[in-house]
Protein backbone atom coordinates (compact mmCIF):
# COMPACT_ATOMS: atom_id res chain seq x y z
CA UNK A 1 0.00 0.00 0.00
CA UNK A 2 1.05 3.64 -0.91
CA UNK A 3 0.53 5.67 2.17
CA UNK A 4 2.43 8.43 0.21
CA UNK A 5 -0.28 8.84 -2.38
CA UNK A 6 -2.79 8.13 0.35
CA UNK A 7 -1.09 10.80 2.62
CA UNK A 8 -1.18 13.06 -0.58
CA UNK A 9 -4.78 12.56 -1.88
CA UNK A 10 -6.89 12.71 1.12
CA UNK A 11 -6.50 16.13 2.88
CA UNK A 12 -7.06 17.61 -0.73
CA UNK A 13 -9.79 15.34 -1.21
CA UNK A 14 -11.51 16.94 2.02
CA UNK A 15 -11.18 20.18 0.73
CA UNK A 16 -12.12 19.24 -3.02
CA UNK A 17 -15.33 17.55 -1.51
CA UNK A 18 -16.16 20.24 0.81
CA UNK A 19 -15.66 22.86 -2.20
CA UNK A 20 -18.40 20.85 -4.07
CA UNK A 21 -20.50 20.74 -2.08
CA UNK A 22 -20.49 23.86 -0.95
CA UNK A 23 -21.37 24.95 -4.69
CA UNK A 24 -24.16 22.59 -4.98
CA UNK A 25 -25.53 24.00 -1.32
CA UNK A 26 -24.96 27.53 -2.77
CA UNK A 27 -27.19 26.52 -6.05
CA UNK A 28 -29.94 25.34 -4.05
CA UNK A 29 -29.84 28.25 -2.05
CA UNK A 30 -29.12 27.46 1.76
CA UNK A 31 -26.42 29.57 2.55
CA UNK A 32 -27.46 31.98 4.40
CA UNK A 33 -24.87 34.64 3.40
CA UNK A 34 -25.86 34.25 -0.41
CA UNK A 35 -30.21 34.58 0.10
CA UNK A 36 -31.41 34.11 -3.51
CA UNK A 37 -35.48 34.17 -4.28
CA UNK A 38 -37.50 30.97 -4.33
CA UNK A 39 -40.55 30.54 -5.76
CA UNK A 40 -42.97 27.56 -6.62
CA UNK A 41 -44.92 27.21 -10.10
CA UNK A 42 -46.54 23.94 -10.97
CA UNK A 43 -44.11 20.90 -10.26
CA UNK A 44 -40.96 23.57 -10.35
CA UNK A 45 -39.69 24.93 -7.89
CA UNK A 46 -37.00 28.10 -8.84
CA UNK A 47 -34.52 28.85 -6.96
CA UNK A 48 -32.74 31.54 -7.66
CA UNK A 49 -34.17 31.41 -11.01
CA UNK A 50 -32.68 27.66 -11.83
CA UNK A 51 -35.75 25.02 -12.28
CA UNK A 52 -35.98 22.01 -9.83
CA UNK A 53 -38.51 19.41 -9.26
CA UNK A 54 -40.72 21.29 -6.66
CA UNK A 55 -40.62 17.27 -4.92
CA UNK A 56 -37.14 18.43 -3.39
CA UNK A 57 -38.85 21.23 -1.24
CA UNK A 58 -39.04 19.10 1.60
CA UNK A 59 -35.71 17.69 1.52
CA UNK A 60 -34.71 21.41 1.24
CA UNK A 61 -36.52 22.63 4.03
CA UNK A 62 -34.60 19.67 6.16
CA UNK A 63 -31.47 21.26 5.29
CA UNK A 64 -32.46 24.58 5.74
CA UNK A 65 -32.97 24.04 9.33
CA UNK A 66 -30.01 21.61 9.80
CA UNK A 67 -28.26 24.63 8.78
CA UNK A 68 -30.13 27.06 10.84
CA UNK A 69 -29.60 25.15 13.88
CA UNK A 70 -25.58 24.07 13.34
CA UNK A 71 -24.39 26.68 10.91
CA UNK A 72 -23.55 26.41 6.92
CA UNK A 73 -19.93 25.37 7.62
CA UNK A 74 -20.75 22.57 10.21
CA UNK A 75 -23.33 21.11 7.97
CA UNK A 76 -21.43 21.62 4.89
CA UNK A 77 -18.52 19.63 6.22
CA UNK A 78 -20.45 17.07 7.66
CA UNK A 79 -22.10 15.95 4.51
CA UNK A 80 -18.85 16.29 2.33
CA UNK A 81 -17.59 13.99 4.76
CA UNK A 82 -20.20 11.66 4.37
CA UNK A 83 -20.13 11.74 0.85
CA UNK A 84 -16.56 11.07 0.96
CA UNK A 85 -17.03 7.68 2.70
CA UNK A 86 -19.86 7.12 0.71
CA UNK A 87 -17.27 7.05 -2.53
CA UNK A 88 -14.71 5.27 -0.77
CA UNK A 89 -17.03 2.57 -0.05
CA UNK A 90 -18.10 2.02 -3.69
CA UNK A 91 -14.63 2.13 -4.84
CA UNK A 92 -13.56 -0.53 -2.63
CA UNK A 93 -16.98 -2.66 -3.34
CA UNK A 94 -16.29 -2.21 -6.72
CA UNK A 95 -12.87 -3.25 -7.05
CA UNK A 96 -13.82 -6.74 -5.18
CA UNK A 97 -16.76 -7.06 -7.27
CA UNK A 98 -19.23 -6.94 -4.41
CA UNK A 99 -21.80 -5.54 -6.72
CA UNK A 100 -24.73 -7.83 -7.67
CA UNK A 101 -24.85 -6.22 -11.08
CA UNK A 102 -21.04 -7.00 -11.80
CA UNK A 103 -20.26 -2.83 -12.93
CA UNK A 104 -18.34 -0.53 -11.98
CA UNK A 105 -19.92 2.06 -10.50
CA UNK A 106 -17.54 5.32 -10.42
CA UNK A 107 -14.77 4.02 -12.94
CA UNK A 108 -14.13 1.98 -16.16
CA UNK A 109 -11.56 -1.20 -16.58
CA UNK A 110 -10.40 0.73 -19.70
CA UNK A 111 -10.00 3.94 -17.94
CA UNK A 112 -13.51 5.51 -19.77
CA UNK A 113 -16.15 6.98 -17.92
CA UNK A 114 -17.65 4.50 -15.66
CA UNK A 115 -19.02 1.66 -16.54
CA UNK A 116 -22.55 1.15 -15.34
CA UNK A 117 -23.32 3.76 -17.77
CA UNK A 118 -23.03 1.50 -20.68
CA UNK A 119 -25.15 -0.91 -18.94
CA UNK A 120 -28.21 1.03 -17.68
CA UNK A 121 -30.66 -1.07 -19.76
CA UNK A 122 -29.33 -4.31 -17.46
CA UNK A 123 -29.73 -2.48 -14.04
CA UNK A 124 -32.29 -3.64 -11.60
CA UNK A 125 -31.43 -1.24 -8.70
CA UNK A 126 -34.00 0.50 -5.51
CA UNK A 127 -36.11 3.05 -6.72
CA UNK A 128 -34.26 3.00 -10.33
CA UNK A 129 -37.02 4.58 -13.29
CA UNK A 130 -35.70 2.34 -16.25
CA UNK A 131 -38.02 3.88 -18.67
CA UNK A 132 -36.87 7.58 -17.65
CA UNK A 133 -33.04 5.74 -17.70
CA UNK A 134 -33.94 4.15 -21.40
CA UNK A 135 -35.07 8.01 -22.03
CA UNK A 136 -31.79 9.79 -20.55
CA UNK A 137 -29.48 7.20 -22.24
CA UNK A 138 -30.78 7.97 -25.60
CA UNK A 139 -30.98 11.64 -25.49
CA UNK A 140 -27.27 11.42 -25.66
CA UNK A 141 -26.69 15.02 -24.26
CA UNK A 142 -27.90 13.69 -20.92
CA UNK A 143 -25.32 11.99 -18.84
CA UNK A 144 -24.67 13.84 -16.16
CA UNK A 145 -28.07 13.93 -15.34
CA UNK A 146 -28.62 9.92 -15.68
CA UNK A 147 -25.16 9.40 -14.11
CA UNK A 148 -26.59 11.64 -10.56
CA UNK A 149 -29.83 9.43 -10.96
CA UNK A 150 -27.85 5.99 -11.24
CA UNK A 151 -25.52 6.82 -8.48
CA UNK A 152 -28.59 8.16 -6.14
CA UNK A 153 -29.96 4.18 -6.82
CA UNK A 154 -26.83 2.67 -5.83
CA UNK A 155 -26.81 4.40 -2.85
CA UNK A 156 -30.43 3.72 -2.23
CA UNK A 157 -29.72 -0.45 -2.97
CA UNK A 158 -26.58 -0.04 -0.62
CA UNK A 159 -29.15 1.40 2.23
CA UNK A 160 -30.50 -2.15 2.55
CA UNK A 161 -27.59 -3.86 3.65
CA UNK A 162 -25.70 -0.31 4.97
CA UNK A 163 -27.99 1.68 6.29
CA UNK A 164 -25.43 3.40 8.60
CA UNK A 165 -23.50 4.50 5.79
CA UNK A 166 -26.02 4.93 2.72
CA UNK A 167 -29.37 6.92 3.16
CA UNK A 168 -32.60 5.58 2.42
CA UNK A 169 -34.88 6.76 -0.27
CA UNK A 170 -35.27 10.55 -0.36
CA UNK A 171 -33.00 11.50 2.44
CA UNK A 172 -31.92 14.89 2.78
CA UNK A 173 -28.62 14.52 2.04
CA UNK A 174 -29.11 13.54 -1.12
CA UNK A 175 -29.50 17.05 -2.55
CA UNK A 176 -25.72 17.87 -1.65
CA UNK A 177 -24.54 15.27 -4.11
CA UNK A 178 -21.96 17.00 -5.87
CA UNK A 179 -22.78 18.45 -9.60
CA UNK A 180 -20.75 17.73 -12.45
CA UNK A 181 -19.23 14.24 -11.12
CA UNK A 182 -18.59 12.94 -14.79
CA UNK A 183 -15.88 15.87 -15.12
CA UNK A 184 -12.07 14.96 -15.56
CA UNK A 185 -11.72 17.27 -12.22
CA UNK A 186 -14.30 16.18 -10.17
CA UNK A 187 -13.83 14.58 -6.79
CA UNK A 188 -14.76 10.67 -8.66
CA UNK A 189 -12.46 10.99 -11.28
CA UNK A 190 -9.66 12.13 -8.31
CA UNK A 191 -10.50 9.37 -6.23
CA UNK A 192 -10.05 7.08 -9.18
CA UNK A 193 -6.76 8.83 -10.90
CA UNK A 194 -4.98 9.42 -7.83
CA UNK A 195 -5.59 6.24 -6.15
CA UNK A 196 -3.69 3.21 -7.17
CA UNK A 197 -6.18 0.02 -7.54
CA UNK A 198 -3.37 -2.14 -5.84
CA UNK A 199 -4.09 -0.02 -2.73
CA UNK A 200 -8.15 -1.12 -2.29
CA UNK A 201 -6.68 -4.85 -1.81
CA UNK A 202 -6.42 -4.88 1.95
CA UNK A 203 -9.77 -3.21 3.96
CA UNK A 204 -7.06 -1.15 6.14
CA UNK A 205 -6.72 1.40 3.08
CA UNK A 206 -10.31 2.68 4.77
CA UNK A 207 -8.50 3.56 8.04
CA UNK A 208 -5.47 5.47 6.13
CA UNK A 209 -7.67 7.19 4.31
CA UNK A 210 -9.66 8.08 7.54
CA UNK A 211 -6.78 9.02 9.44
CA UNK A 212 -5.41 11.32 6.55
CA UNK A 213 -8.88 12.67 5.49
CA UNK A 214 -8.81 14.48 8.78
CA UNK A 215 -5.20 15.25 9.64
CA UNK A 216 -5.38 18.83 8.47
CA UNK A 217 -8.37 19.30 10.68
CA UNK A 218 -6.05 17.83 13.14
CA UNK A 219 -3.56 20.41 12.68
CA UNK A 220 -6.27 23.66 12.85
CA UNK A 221 -7.81 22.30 16.36
CA UNK A 222 -4.97 20.65 18.33
CA UNK A 223 -3.49 22.58 21.32
CA UNK A 224 -6.76 25.01 21.21
CA UNK A 225 -9.55 25.19 23.36
CA UNK A 226 -11.66 22.10 21.47
CA UNK A 227 -15.36 22.16 20.59
CA UNK A 228 -16.94 19.43 21.11
CA UNK A 229 -17.87 18.74 16.95
CA UNK A 230 -13.83 19.13 16.47
CA UNK A 231 -12.60 16.39 19.32
CA UNK A 232 -12.45 13.40 17.12
CA UNK A 233 -10.26 15.65 15.04
CA UNK A 234 -8.01 16.71 17.68
CA UNK A 235 -7.96 13.37 19.36
CA UNK A 236 -8.17 10.36 16.85
CA UNK A 237 -4.92 8.81 15.66
CA UNK A 238 -4.60 5.77 13.33
CA UNK A 239 -3.11 2.58 15.27
CA UNK A 240 0.25 1.26 13.11
CA UNK A 241 -1.00 -2.66 12.24
CA UNK A 242 2.26 -4.63 14.63
CA UNK A 243 0.45 -2.36 17.48
CA UNK A 244 -3.29 -3.64 16.94
CA UNK A 245 -2.30 -7.20 17.04
CA UNK A 246 -0.11 -6.73 19.83
CA UNK A 247 -3.04 -5.66 21.66
CA UNK A 248 -5.78 -7.75 20.21
CA UNK A 249 -3.17 -11.00 20.48
CA UNK A 250 -2.73 -10.38 23.93
CA UNK A 251 -5.84 -9.67 25.11
CA UNK A 252 -8.83 -12.00 22.90
CA UNK A 253 -5.85 -14.04 22.10
CA UNK A 254 -4.22 -14.47 25.53
CA UNK A 255 -7.72 -15.44 26.93
CA UNK A 256 -8.84 -18.02 24.30
CA UNK A 257 -4.78 -19.45 25.00
CA UNK A 258 -5.30 -19.57 28.57
CA UNK A 259 -8.63 -21.35 28.24
CA UNK A 260 -6.87 -23.58 25.17
CA UNK A 261 -3.37 -24.25 26.17
CA UNK A 262 -2.46 -26.53 23.35
CA UNK A 263 -3.96 -24.03 20.47
CA UNK A 264 -1.89 -23.81 17.70
CA UNK A 265 -2.99 -20.64 17.26
CA UNK A 266 -0.09 -19.28 19.19
CA UNK A 267 2.31 -19.94 15.78
CA UNK A 268 -0.08 -17.18 13.99
CA UNK A 269 0.37 -14.49 16.89
CA UNK A 270 3.57 -12.92 16.31
CA UNK A 271 2.99 -10.02 18.70
CA UNK A 272 1.94 -12.60 21.48
CA UNK A 273 3.88 -12.30 25.02
CA UNK A 274 3.95 -15.89 27.37
CA UNK A 275 2.19 -14.33 30.40
CA UNK A 276 4.03 -13.63 33.63
CA UNK A 277 3.35 -15.68 36.33
CA UNK A 278 0.00 -14.91 38.89
CA UNK A 279 -0.33 -14.74 42.64
CA UNK A 280 -3.22 -17.57 43.48
CA UNK A 281 -5.67 -14.94 43.97
CA UNK A 282 -5.36 -13.41 40.53
CA UNK A 283 -4.88 -16.61 38.90
CA UNK A 284 -8.36 -18.03 40.68
CA UNK A 285 -10.35 -15.18 38.97
CA UNK A 286 -9.19 -15.77 35.81
CA UNK A 287 -9.58 -19.61 35.92
CA UNK A 288 -13.21 -17.91 37.27
CA UNK A 289 -13.55 -16.19 33.75
CA UNK A 290 -12.72 -18.86 31.64
CA UNK A 291 -15.04 -21.14 33.73
CA UNK A 292 -18.34 -18.89 32.81
CA UNK A 293 -17.44 -19.32 29.15
CA UNK A 294 -16.96 -22.84 28.69
CA UNK A 295 -19.37 -25.22 26.70
CA UNK A 296 -22.40 -26.54 29.40
CA UNK A 297 -20.41 -29.93 29.29
CA UNK A 298 -16.85 -27.91 30.47
CA UNK A 299 -15.18 -29.56 27.48
CA UNK A 300 -14.09 -26.09 26.26
CA UNK A 301 -14.12 -22.33 25.85
CA UNK A 302 -17.41 -21.51 23.55
CA UNK A 303 -16.54 -18.75 21.09
CA UNK A 304 -19.70 -17.50 20.59
CA UNK A 305 -19.47 -16.04 24.38
CA UNK A 306 -16.54 -14.17 23.93
CA UNK A 307 -17.57 -10.38 23.99
CA UNK A 308 -14.78 -7.72 22.34
CA UNK A 309 -15.45 -4.07 22.70
CA UNK A 310 -13.53 -0.92 21.57
CA UNK A 311 -14.89 2.29 23.27
CA UNK A 312 -13.20 4.42 20.48
CA UNK A 313 -13.08 2.31 17.60
CA UNK A 314 -12.51 4.71 15.29
CA UNK A 315 -12.27 3.30 11.36
CA UNK A 316 -12.51 -0.06 12.67
CA UNK A 317 -8.23 -1.34 12.58
CA UNK A 318 -8.37 -2.98 15.99
CA UNK A 319 -12.34 -4.75 15.41
CA UNK A 320 -10.81 -6.07 12.04
CA UNK A 321 -7.83 -7.31 14.02
CA UNK A 322 -9.87 -8.79 16.30
CA UNK A 323 -12.18 -10.29 13.26
CA UNK A 324 -9.57 -11.89 11.51
CA UNK A 325 -8.29 -13.49 14.86
CA UNK A 326 -12.01 -14.65 16.07
CA UNK A 327 -12.42 -16.44 12.42
CA UNK A 328 -9.47 -17.90 13.13
CA UNK A 329 -10.74 -19.26 16.93
CA UNK A 330 -14.06 -20.09 15.25
CA UNK A 331 -12.21 -22.29 12.62
CA UNK A 332 -10.03 -23.83 15.38
CA UNK A 333 -13.50 -25.55 17.19
CA UNK A 334 -14.62 -26.99 13.90
CA UNK A 335 -17.36 -24.44 12.64
CA UNK A 336 -18.22 -24.01 9.27
CA UNK A 337 -16.64 -20.60 7.22
CA UNK A 338 -19.87 -19.73 5.98
CA UNK A 339 -21.58 -19.25 9.14
CA UNK A 340 -18.71 -17.15 11.30
CA UNK A 341 -19.33 -13.85 9.80
CA UNK A 342 -22.51 -13.26 10.94
CA UNK A 343 -21.88 -14.82 14.37
CA UNK A 344 -19.03 -12.73 14.94
CA UNK A 345 -21.16 -9.44 13.42
CA UNK A 346 -23.39 -10.52 15.90
CA UNK A 347 -22.28 -12.23 19.03
CA UNK A 348 -18.05 -11.45 19.85
CA UNK A 349 -17.77 -7.70 18.34
CA UNK A 350 -18.42 -4.10 19.49
CA UNK A 351 -17.65 -0.37 19.31
CA UNK A 352 -18.45 3.03 19.83
CA UNK A 353 -17.61 6.33 19.04
CA UNK A 354 -18.11 9.95 19.39
CA UNK A 355 -17.25 10.53 15.56
CA UNK A 356 -20.57 9.79 13.31
CA UNK A 357 -18.43 9.28 9.99
CA UNK A 358 -15.76 6.61 11.81
CA UNK A 359 -18.61 4.76 13.30
CA UNK A 360 -19.64 4.56 9.32
CA UNK A 361 -16.12 3.35 8.20
CA UNK A 362 -15.66 0.88 10.97
CA UNK A 363 -18.90 -0.55 10.30
CA UNK A 364 -18.04 -0.89 6.52
CA UNK A 365 -14.77 -2.23 7.25
CA UNK A 366 -16.16 -4.63 9.37
CA UNK A 367 -19.01 -5.74 6.42
CA UNK A 368 -15.68 -6.02 4.56
CA UNK A 369 -14.26 -9.15 5.95
CA UNK A 370 -17.42 -10.43 6.40
CA UNK A 371 -18.01 -10.79 2.75
CA UNK A 372 -14.93 -12.15 1.98
CA UNK A 373 -15.88 -14.91 4.00
CA UNK A 374 -19.22 -14.90 3.06
CA UNK A 375 -20.30 -14.06 -0.48
CA UNK A 376 -24.08 -14.68 0.35
CA UNK A 377 -23.40 -11.90 2.89
CA UNK A 378 -25.45 -9.15 1.24
CA UNK A 379 -27.95 -11.62 -0.80
CA UNK A 380 -30.77 -11.65 1.79
CA UNK A 381 -32.83 -8.75 2.24
CA UNK A 382 -35.25 -9.43 5.01
CA UNK A 383 -32.14 -10.42 7.07
CA UNK A 384 -29.63 -7.96 6.91
CA UNK A 385 -26.13 -8.28 8.17
CA UNK A 386 -26.08 -7.38 11.69
CA UNK A 387 -23.55 -4.82 13.33
CA UNK A 388 -22.98 -4.08 17.03
CA UNK A 389 -20.85 -0.71 15.92
CA UNK A 390 -22.55 2.76 16.87
CA UNK A 391 -21.62 6.03 17.17
CA UNK A 392 -22.70 7.83 20.05
CA UNK A 393 -25.29 11.11 20.00
CA UNK A 394 -25.88 14.01 21.75
CA UNK A 395 -29.16 14.96 23.44
CA UNK A 396 -28.72 18.58 24.70
CA UNK A 397 -31.62 20.74 24.01
CA UNK A 398 -34.37 17.52 22.72
CA UNK A 399 -37.94 18.12 24.36
CA UNK A 400 -37.23 15.08 26.29
CA UNK A 401 -40.34 14.95 28.23
CA UNK A 402 -42.30 15.47 25.07
CA UNK A 403 -40.76 12.69 23.80
CA UNK A 404 -41.34 10.61 25.88
CA UNK A 405 -45.00 11.41 27.28
CA UNK A 406 -45.47 10.53 23.38
CA UNK A 407 -43.45 7.37 23.36
CA UNK A 408 -45.75 6.18 26.40
CA UNK A 409 -48.43 7.21 25.42
CA UNK A 410 -48.36 5.23 22.05
CA UNK A 411 -47.09 2.10 23.48
CA UNK A 412 -50.32 2.13 25.39
CA UNK A 413 -52.61 2.85 22.96
CA UNK A 414 -51.17 -0.07 20.65
CA UNK A 415 -51.82 -2.32 23.71
CA UNK A 416 -55.71 -1.42 23.33
CA UNK A 417 -54.85 -0.17 27.33
CA UNK A 418 -55.72 3.03 28.84
CA UNK A 419 -53.25 4.61 30.64
CA UNK A 420 -52.85 4.11 34.55
CA UNK A 421 -50.98 6.53 36.56
CA UNK A 422 -48.46 6.52 40.53
CA UNK A 423 -50.08 8.29 43.40
CA UNK A 424 -46.49 10.55 42.95
CA UNK A 425 -46.70 13.41 41.59
CA UNK A 426 -44.29 13.63 38.61
CA UNK A 427 -42.43 17.05 36.80
CA UNK A 428 -45.02 19.90 37.03
CA UNK A 429 -47.86 18.41 39.27
CA UNK A 430 -48.23 16.27 36.40
CA UNK A 431 -48.87 12.07 37.11
CA UNK A 432 -46.40 10.04 35.83
CA UNK A 433 -47.96 7.46 33.02
CA UNK A 434 -46.80 3.59 33.46
CA UNK A 435 -47.18 1.36 30.42
CA UNK A 436 -47.91 -2.58 31.06
CA UNK A 437 -43.75 -3.55 31.09
CA UNK A 438 -43.33 -1.33 34.37
CA UNK A 439 -41.45 1.71 32.34
CA UNK A 440 -42.59 4.99 32.91
CA UNK A 441 -42.23 8.37 31.40
CA UNK A 442 -39.23 8.95 33.72
CA UNK A 443 -37.31 5.76 32.95
CA UNK A 444 -37.36 6.99 28.89
CA UNK A 445 -36.20 10.97 29.88
CA UNK A 446 -33.30 9.35 32.40
CA UNK A 447 -32.04 7.43 29.05
CA UNK A 448 -32.61 10.36 26.86
CA UNK A 449 -30.21 12.65 29.62
CA UNK A 450 -27.56 9.60 29.94
CA UNK A 451 -26.59 10.65 26.56
CA UNK A 452 -26.73 14.64 27.12
CA UNK A 453 -23.06 15.25 26.50
CA UNK A 454 -22.52 12.02 24.61
CA UNK A 455 -20.28 13.77 22.17
CA UNK A 456 -17.88 15.03 25.13
CA UNK A 457 -17.97 11.80 27.31
CA UNK A 458 -18.58 8.95 24.74
CA UNK A 459 -17.34 5.87 25.97
CA UNK A 460 -17.11 7.20 29.39
CA UNK A 461 -20.71 7.69 29.72
CA UNK A 462 -22.04 5.61 32.70
CA UNK A 463 -25.17 3.74 32.61
CA UNK A 464 -26.83 3.81 36.45
CA UNK A 465 -27.72 0.19 37.63
CA UNK A 466 -31.58 1.33 38.15
CA UNK A 467 -31.76 1.79 34.14
CA UNK A 468 -29.42 -1.02 33.40
CA UNK A 469 -32.01 -3.39 34.09
CA UNK A 470 -34.58 -1.71 32.20
CA UNK A 471 -32.54 -0.98 29.00
CA UNK A 472 -33.44 -4.20 27.38
CA UNK A 473 -37.43 -3.31 28.22
CA UNK A 474 -36.92 0.21 26.65
CA UNK A 475 -35.84 -1.35 23.36
CA UNK A 476 -38.45 -3.76 22.79
CA UNK A 477 -40.67 -1.15 24.23
CA UNK A 478 -39.13 1.71 21.56
CA UNK A 479 -39.32 -0.95 18.56
CA UNK A 480 -42.95 -1.96 19.16
CA UNK A 481 -43.54 2.08 18.90
CA UNK A 482 -41.16 2.38 15.63
CA UNK A 483 -43.53 -0.62 14.24
CA UNK A 484 -47.26 0.84 14.95
CA UNK A 485 -47.01 3.82 16.25
CA UNK A 486 -48.33 7.11 14.54
CA UNK A 487 -45.96 9.21 12.57
CA UNK A 488 -44.77 11.33 15.73
CA UNK A 489 -44.53 8.86 18.01
CA UNK A 490 -42.66 6.28 14.85
CA UNK A 491 -40.46 9.48 14.62
CA UNK A 492 -39.57 9.64 18.38
CA UNK A 493 -39.29 5.92 18.57
CA UNK A 494 -36.56 5.32 15.92
CA UNK A 495 -34.46 8.11 17.40
CA UNK A 496 -34.65 7.44 20.67
CA UNK A 497 -33.44 3.75 19.66
CA UNK A 498 -31.20 4.68 17.56
CA UNK A 499 -29.51 7.27 19.14
CA UNK A 500 -29.70 6.36 22.95
CA UNK A 501 -31.27 3.20 23.67
CA UNK A 502 -28.64 0.65 21.51
CA UNK A 503 -25.46 2.65 22.54
CA UNK A 504 -26.66 2.05 26.37
CA UNK A 505 -26.93 -1.32 25.74
CA UNK A 506 -23.09 -1.50 24.58
CA UNK A 507 -22.31 0.53 27.74
CA UNK A 508 -24.47 -1.46 30.11
CA UNK A 509 -22.67 -4.88 28.92
CA UNK A 510 -19.98 -6.59 30.30
CA UNK A 511 -17.20 -7.63 28.13
CA UNK A 512 -14.24 -10.24 28.47
CA UNK A 513 -12.13 -8.15 26.37
CA UNK A 514 -11.66 -3.74 26.18
CA UNK A 515 -9.26 -3.05 23.46
CA UNK A 516 -8.22 0.23 22.84
CA UNK A 517 -5.34 2.74 22.10
CA UNK A 518 -7.49 6.43 22.82
CA UNK A 519 -4.34 9.17 22.10
CA UNK A 520 -3.52 11.80 24.86
CA UNK A 521 -5.86 10.24 28.02
CA UNK A 522 -4.09 6.54 27.75
CA UNK A 523 -4.21 4.53 30.55
CA UNK A 524 -7.09 7.17 32.29
CA UNK A 525 -9.52 6.03 29.65
CA UNK A 526 -9.34 2.76 30.03
CA UNK A 527 -9.57 2.65 33.70
CA UNK A 528 -12.49 4.79 33.89
CA UNK A 529 -14.13 2.46 30.95
CA UNK A 530 -12.84 -0.61 33.09
CA UNK A 531 -14.41 1.61 36.90
CA UNK A 532 -17.57 3.02 35.47
CA UNK A 533 -18.76 0.99 32.50
CA UNK A 534 -18.43 -2.75 34.37
CA UNK A 535 -16.47 -3.61 31.54
CA UNK A 536 -13.08 -6.48 31.85
CA UNK A 537 -10.30 -7.49 30.82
Amino acid sequence: MNRSALKKYAPQARLDFIEAVTLRARRLGLDPALPVNIEQTGDVLLIGGQPFPASIGKQRATLSQRIHQQGFSVVVEALAYTWFNRFVAIRFMELKGYFNHGYRVLSHPQGQHPEILDNVQHLDLFGLDKVEVIRLKTAGNQDEVLYREILLAQCHELHRNMPFLFEALDDATELLLPDNLLRTDSPIARLVGDVEESDWQEVEVIGWLYQFYISEKKDEVIGKVVKSEDIPAATQLFTPNWIVQYLVQNSLGRLWLMANPGSSLKEKMPYYIEPAEQTPEVQTQLDALIKVRMDEDGGALNPESLTILDPACGSGHILVEAYNLLRAIYEERGYRLRDIPRLILQKNLFGLDIDDRAAQLAGFALLMKAREDDRRLFDDDGHPPYLNVMAIQQSAGLPDKEIAQCIINAAIQIEGGEAFHSGQLFGGGQLETHHSSGLTVLDLRQLIQLFEHGKIFGSLISVPDALKVKVGRIVDLLASVRREGDDLSRSYASQVLEQFAWPASLLALQYDTVVANPPYMGGKYLNAMLKEGGCRI
